[in-house]
């Protein structure tokens, strides 16, 4: 009998120690590996309550990622939603302070282990003198719960220089960030030798595992200039850190300037980051007062809800193979827009036909997918594409079940005729 009650403490112990030690070793593999994007991203700015009925709304919009105090990550997980986490506690200033930083490391141990938890919102849109601090932090953050992101926001490139905190003079005696073969651009351009200056010191001080920016492009008075310029040079700085990277895309009326964006201009944002390589959509804004013309206006819909929860189903769709892919190339049809590039002559997708978009992906630097996009989002196109790679049939990722099915037949000179939705994009594989 007293053999029997000794046993079983003992017994339980073992198991306890068992799974502590289990999860010590998932937290170190985890600092070894840091964050890592488990799904393409879909989320918002100007999160709404979280309450059980405003976030069954989100998963039922198709949202992934939402944004939630501590005592909503409950209520996320309820909804299957992965939720950034809000706190004043993160902020580079607890670092210096004790009892600050004490508390930091108590709300880390809460939550790094909840269901919910994607990742912690740090800052928005800092300029290269905060970089050191935040760098700081985000080190600190990844040392105690490295399998969470630290959530950043970059400045656009029509930021200033104060803003950014840099100079272009400096980057021009560095002989930094020259551009290289896009469309209207010289290479002592001030806007392209800040903004590459801006995203290399960001680069080498944060050391962040996502880059996240925005950009509104939709004004009144008509479109803005360098739509494709910061999709350029996000990508570029994306792919020489080896990291995913995040539009924040326009869909609110907050400043005056702007104009509210229609559905095809909406997707037009949508497929354009896709074809250069981006891993995630974020709308600005969702929930507010009804001054900001966002999604949700003083907690009413706007007739914009339903649209963008369709796209945002077709996003689900894409995204899993978009995942899978790396961007190997990204190219447009005349008239060139600023800050692109045209398709070259070794390019082995060639385009004619309309205003385009050519994305180009594969695996290990080996294109074997592309994705094709009506840069006009007004009227529609018809796409003519010759496809020179390994193989023989054409599959298209089918935007209503998310697998390959047969695409169009190839002709004998590996030709075909695709026609795009203003502003659509299709995704292309070839296979055999």
């Amino acid at each position: 009998m007293h053999a029997r009650w000794i046993f079983v403490p003992v017994a339980l112990t073992i198991v306890s120690l068992a799974a502590k030690a289990a999860d010590a070793a998932k937290e170190e593999a985890a600092r070894h590996q840091g964050w890592t994007q488990k799904q393409f991203l879909i989320s918002f700015w100007c999160p709404p309550p979280a309450t059980d009925q405003a976030l069954a709304a989100v998963a039922a919009e198709h949202y992934n990622l939402t944004w939630a105090p501590v005592e909503g990550l409950d209520v996320a997980a309820r909804h299957h939603l992965r939720a950034m986490l809000t706190n004043s506690l993160l902020s580079p200033a607890t670092l210096d302070h004790p009892a600050k930083r004490a508390q930091l490391d108590a709300l880390i141990e809460k939550v790094k282990r909840h269901p919910a938890l994607d990742a912690y919102f740090i800052t928005d849109e800092p300029g290269a003198g905060a970089f050191p601090g935040l760098g700081k932090l985000v080190a600190y953050l990844r040392h105690r719960d490295p399998a969470h992101l630290a959530y950043i926001n970059l400045f656009p490139t029509y930021a200033s220089e104060a803003q950014l905190g840099v100079s272009a003079k400096a980057a021009d005696r560095a002989k930094v960030g020259y551009p290289q073969n896009f469309a209207g651009v010289g290479t002592s351009n001030k806007t392209v030798l800040a903004y590459r200056e801006y995203l290399k010191k960001y680069l080498e001080i944060v050391k962040p595992d996502l880059i996240s920016y925005d950009h509104y492009h939709f004004m009144k008075r008509g479109d803005g200039k360098q739509y494709f310029l910061n999709l350029a040079l996000i990508r570029d700085a994306a792919q020489e850190a080896h990291k995913p990277f995040l539009n924040i895309i326009q869909a609110s009326l907050v400043e005056k300037v702007w104009r509210l964006p229609n559905p095809a201009e909406i997707r037009f944002l949508i497929f354009t980051t896709m074809a250069y390589g981006g891993r995630g959509i974020s709308y600005f804004t969702y929930w507010g007062p009804a001054s900001y013309g966002g999604l949700y206006r003083d907690g009413k819909p706007s007739a914009m809800v339903k649209e963008v929860a369709a796209l945002n189903a077709e996003i689900e769709r894409f995204g899993p193979a978009l995942m899978q892919l790396d961007s190997t190339g990204v190219y447009h049809t005349a008239p060139l827009p600023y800050g692109t590039q045209a398709i070259p002559a070794g390019s082995p997708v060639q385009l004619t036909g309309g205003e385009l978009v050519l994305g180009l992906f594969g695996q290990k630097g080996k294109t074997t997918a592309f994705m094709v996009v009506n840069r006009s989002y007004k009227q529609p196109a018809e796409a003519e594409v010759k496809v020179d790679l390994s193989g023989n049939k054409l599959q298209e990722l089918d935007r209503h079940t998310g697998h390959w099915s047969d695409g169009p037949a190839l002709g004998t000179d590996h030709e075909v005729k695709i026609k795009l939705a203003p502003g659509d994009g299709r995704l292309f594989r070839i296979a055999g």
